[in-house]
């Protein structure tokens, strides 16, 4: 398979982001999207860590990643992996969530991995639609059949372990805002021990524990959200760089591209 991604923000779904890709080398690092991944597999077949544990997602089944979920991917086959993914967020699926778990609950896909034909099926035969840019109210109607369907089918509602995990700790937390005020600055490990008062080692056994991925990726993450935002507003990949931390345009494109399965440049057309 030739390794290709179409990403785009979908108008009909109110920008709801979509990507369409064929992978075969890449190998996405540990990192979260803000929206759910809802990706369904046509070819090949994904391995990829979430929960802390491996799994591999083969033709057919449906991945389903949490909104800001650690996770990775990669193949699993030698020939890659296609397949057809959605990210809605919490927000953008408020509707159906509100019908069918009440107003102000975010639900929680506990499993990794679905098998589903049917939902599968529709879920391809809408990413199609959209794709080929059919009648919106057609593709409106049919994502919040096909999103209702995987809620009440697949969606419970989050334990308290877990709403526990990855920030209710006084020091991630601390350090998750000054990597978020700090994005665009040469963080070292010292800037956060400095405002935790928690040794280098300790810190960061406890930031991985907690969020699942060290510092230096968090910020990374950062980093990549916040040039979305700024390519979104029409600023240029290399002042997107110089405004992010990077060092410069290759600095952001590779860091882009592990994270997001596509570079700054085609993301910036689109978006």
């Amino acid at each position: 398979m030739i390794e290709h991604a179409k990403y785009w923000q979908d108008k009909a779904l109110g920008g709801v982001e979509i990507l369409k890709a064929t992978f075969v080398k890449q190998h996405f690092p540990r990192h979260v999207h803000e929206g759910y991944c809802v990706a369904v597999i046509e070819k090949g077949a994904q391995h990829f860590l979430r929960d802390g544990a491996e799994h591999t997602a083969p033709v057919g089944s449906i991945v389903l990643v949490n909104s800001d979920q650690v996770h990775t991917g990669r193949t699993a086959t030698e020939e890659g992996w296609s397949y057809r993914a959605i990210y809605p967020t919490p927000a953008e699926l408020a509707p159906v969530i509100a019908d069918i778990f009440g107003p102000g609950v975010e639900p929680w896909f506990p499993e990794p991995v679905v098998r589903d034909p049917q939902l599968a099926r529709g879920l391809q035969v809408l990413h199609c639609l959209l794709e080929q840019g059919d009648e919106p109210l057609h593709c409106e109607t049919l994502y919040y059949q096909m999103m209702g369907q995987l809620m009440q089918r697949h969606a419970r509602m989050r334990p308290r372990q877990l709403l526990e995990k990855g920030g209710s700790h006084w020091a991630v937390a601390k350090v998750k805002e000054y990597l978020q005020a700090h994005y665009a600055d040469a963080v070292s490990l010292k800037d956060l021990t400095d405002c935790t008062g928690l040794s280098p080692s300790y810190l960061t056994r406890l930031f991985t524990r907690m969020t699942d991925m060290p510092p230096h990726a968090y910020l990374n993450q950062v980093r990549v959200s916040r040039a979305q935002q700024l390519l979104r507003m029409g600023l240029s990949l290399t002042d997107v760089a110089a405004a992010t931390g990077f060092s410069d345009q290759s600095h952001l494109s590779r860091h882009f591209q592990r994270i997001m399965g596509v570079s700054p440049g085609r993301f910036a057309k689109v978006c």
